[in-house]
């Protein structure tokens, strides 16, 4: 047995060698939130509360992983985006904060268009499909991957979610051809240069699946520019590319945007101030 607020000084104890203190205070909200189903009100006001040792023996096997960098969110089996938990294992990348500002984005210039077709080219968990489901109105939403273990937890999150999204596996760098007429096709394909990874926290490298992550260094756009030569036969006349970038080559996307015929190309920052986004609009 242990109280509440013995268990949040353990945790603080252990995790303040890995996090820094604001992160290890939210951890410990959302573990207590996810093993005891307490606010982080409650974790003050029954700071004196003795708990079970099964919920004890829980809390303390979390810690233990996160001592060994694994993400919480695959510990927890749940990650939150655009105000929802979407299931994330590891055949899936994390949703990150700045790919919600992406569907806003879309659901701010589009939201009030109804019956909208819409394609997310390699949609992991399938925040980004999922959310603009929901977000839009009547949209019809297709949504692949190339990985039928990523797809599968992508299913279970729009059953959970009740959104309706049609998935299909397919291959960003060979798409299927008979993908057509979409008003908008967005994406957050891999990006990440191998050069990169020395300056990656160890959480991200030991357990979220790299080929959803990197790309070759002398090669970074290889992903974009199949995306967009797709885009070209699959767009409707004035239909919108939207695409989550690396922030080391906004000039290049905008250029390889411009060259390929997209007119309106906008390079947005995200919430951090960085370039992370670009879209453009099919003449």
């Amino acid at each position: 047995m242990a109280t509440t607020s013995q268990i949040s000084r353990f945790m603080r104890e252990q995790l303040s060698q890995l996090y820094p203190e604001q992160e290890v205070q939210a951890i410990i909200y959302i573990v207590l939130q996810d093993v005891l189903n307490y606010s982080p009100v409650d974790t003050v006001l029954r700071a004196d509360f003795e708990q079970d040792d099964v919920f004890v023996d829980r809390i303390k096997a979390i810690t233990a992983r996160l001592l060994q960098h694994e993400p919480l969110q695959y510990i927890l089996g749940r990650a939150r985006f655009h105000g929802h938990d979407f299931m994330v294992t590891p055949a899936t990348l994390i949703p990150r904060p700045e790919t919600e500002r992406l569907v806003d984005i879309i659901v701010d210039r589009h939201g009030n268009t109804p019956d909208l077709k819409v394609l997310d080219m390699g949609t992991g968990s399938g925040c980004i499909a999922i959310s603009l489901a929901r977000a839009l109105k009547f949209a019809q939403v297709d949504a692949t991957d190339i990985s039928a273990e990523a797809l599968a937890v992508a299913r279970q999150n729009a059953t959970a979610l009740k959104a309706r999204v049609q998935f299909m596996q397919d291959d960003i760098l060979n798409p299927d051809p008979q993908l057509r007429n979409y008003d908008i096709i967005v994406s957050n394909p891999p990006y990440i240069c191998l050069s990169e990874r020395a300056a990656m926290e160890p959480n991200v490298l030991r357990y979220e699946p790299a080929s959803a992550l990197f790309v070759p260094d002398d090669d970074p756009l290889r992903y974009y520019r199949a995306i967009v030569l797709f885009a070209l036969n699959a767009l409707v006349p004035h239909g919108w590319l939207y695409l989550e970038i690396n922030r080391r080559f906004p000039q290049e996307m905008q250029s390889l945007l411009t060259r390929t015929g997209f007119t309106d190309v906008r390079i947005i920052n995200d919430q951090y101030g960085n370039p992370r986004f670009a879209i453009a609009q099919l003449p």
